[in-house]
């Protein structure tokens, strides 16, 4: 079992790094994240392979934090742990997604009830039982698959003006405002998150989820935060790892494009590969 998470003391511009590779020898990984031009780190991510009834089990992810690193430190360190205890989670893996979504972001909560600065964070993961893929998404960070050569996007980001979105929240009351760009009550520019206790009617922490078998075409997935996805787009971010075989050295690549693309957040991405001729 792997765990990894970012420390703020990086040098802005030097990526932590690293990767894996699954028992099987069915699908590998690999993940950068870099500081950026941001004074303070609030990505996290985290890989994690088990086998669970014999069958192997790979979970990925990519937590942007909002107002501060809390929420998203506290996501990093608990949704996939609730998750593999969910008793569902290999008979109904969707299902257990979703109230796990919902549980982690409501325990969250209840642990920052002294708080009185409000603190967030988007969360887009990847769970791979055996070839079945589930990517499961709130807020922007984005999670792109590759199939023969082609980007394909598996989360439609949660942005305030978003229709459906704009609608949701109006109709719980809430206001979408301009300032500077389209935010929740003229403050938050992402419409679902975990934590945000403050704007938590109009906030939610239900995930969209996506579920895909893991086809011959199906090449890698690539997980992100908005500091990628802000300067490169989906199929550009492909195109340009596409040939790269080692996921780590292809998680470098785009995160060190991103910087010299000049970003201003900071940036983490996590890169599956999957292994077909093995």
């Amino acid at each position: 079992m792997s765990v990894f998470n970012d420390t703020s003391h990086q040098a802005g511009s030097v990526p932590l790094s690293g990767g894996g590779m699954s028992e099987n020898k069915k699908f590998s990984y690999g993940y950068s994240s870099l500081r950026g031009k941001r004074a303070s780190m609030e990505d996290f991510h985290d890989a994690k392979i088990h086998k669970i009834d014999d069958k192997m089990v790979g979970l990925f992810g990519v937590f942007d934090g909002h107002g501060g690193s809390r929420a998203a430190d506290y996501v990093q360190q608990n949704l996939f742990k609730n998750l593999l205890e969910h008793p569902q989670f290999v008979t109904d893996t969707k299902l257990a997604i979703a109230e796990t979504y919902q549980s982690t972001d409501q325990a969250y909560l209840q642990a920052e009830n002294n708080q009185h600065r409000d603190a967030g964070s988007t969360a887009s993961t990847a769970v791979l039982v055996e070839d079945r893929l589930y990517v499961a998404n709130v807020g922007d960070s984005r999670a792109v698959v590759c199939m023969s050569g082609k980007a394909h996007a598996l989360s439609n980001d949660h942005k305030p003006n978003r229709t459906d979105e704009r609608q949701r929240i109006e109709n719980a009351g809430g206001v979408v405002m301009w300032s500077g760009t389209w935010r929740v009550g003229g403050v938050l520019a992402v419409s679902r998150a975990f934590g945000d206790r403050l704007l938590k009617k109009y906030v939610v922490a239900d995930p969209e989820i996506q579920e895909e078998n893991i086809t011959e075409d199906v090449e890698f997935l690539l997980l992100a935060s908005d500091g990628l996805w802000d300067v490169v787009s989906n199929q550009d971010a492909v195109t340009m790892v596409k040939d790269v075989q080692d996921a780590e050295e292809a998680a470098k690549k785009l995160t060190d494009e991103a910087y010299k693309k000049g970003s201003a957040d900071n940036i983490t991405c996590v890169v599956i590969r999957f292994h077909h001729s093995l």
